[in-house]
């Protein structure tokens, strides 16, 4: 049975839409010439700070982070993020007695965005504040231990096959990949969506499929 379901952060709960779009102004290119590239470096598999190298060879993403903060241009988030359906999922499997939790590469500020956002979740963490960054086996230890320690009744619910479903599998987890960000559109691996216990395109259909899975497990 599913005991517990931790969901990555970004393009999974959260609509980096805004965020991107504010990049690419500050980047000073255009935003569609902006996601047109970023499309391309997840259709290669590459790291997503490429999107930035391809329009400035030098580009250190702490560094503008930094420089976008003191222009009062900071990297932030807030509800009018968050995609229409998390907060009613989240919800829904709390209301099936289930852990349910946050676990995704964020930086330092995320953190206390998230918690401030109330979503009702029990555990939230962040690469920043436990150390280490998906897709790194240290990572997904950390959510099996938060968790509760058996990595086969937690869910991991992510967009990336490659940061999340992978090594979330790989760490003895159920995996379920959501399509909606650019990685969940563009980036396709068989080998690792086969795997995965539940495959959808809103979080609105995951309380109804773990509520089946359990009860037919029970």
């Amino acid at each position: 049975m599913i005991n517990a379901v931790f969901f990555d952060v970004g393009g999974t709960i959260l609509d980096e839409s805004r965020e991107f779009a504010a990049w690419a102004d500050w980047l000073g290119v255009p935003r569609h010439t902006f996601s047109a590239v970023f499309g391309a470096v997840v259709a290669r598999g590459l790291d997503y700070q490429e999107t930035f190298r391809a329009f400035r060879a030098d580009f250190d993403l702490a560094a503008e982070i930094d420089r976008r903060a003191s222009a009062g241009q900071s990297e932030t988030f807030g509800e009018e993020d968050l995609y229409p359906d998390a907060r009613g999922c989240l919800a829904a499997l709390r209301d099936q007695g289930l852990l349910v939790g946050l676990a995704g590469n964020q930086p330092a500020h995320a953190e206390s965005i998230l918690r401030a956002l109330d979503l009702g979740v029990d555990v939230v963490g962040t690469s920043h504040g436990w150390g280490v960054a998906k897709p790194a086996p240290a990572f997904f230890e950390r959510v099996v231990r938060e968790g509760g320690g058996d990595a086969s009744s937690i869910l991991y619910v992510g967009d990336r096959p490659d940061n999340d479903a992978r090594p979330a599998l790989a760490a003895g987890m159920k995996a379920c990949l959501i399509r909606r960000s650019p990685w969940g559109h563009i980036l396709d691996i068989p080998t690792v969506a086969e795997q995965c216990l539940f495959r959808i395109d809103s979080l609105d259909e995951l309380p109804g499929l773990v509520a089946r899975h359990n009860a037919a497990t029970a």
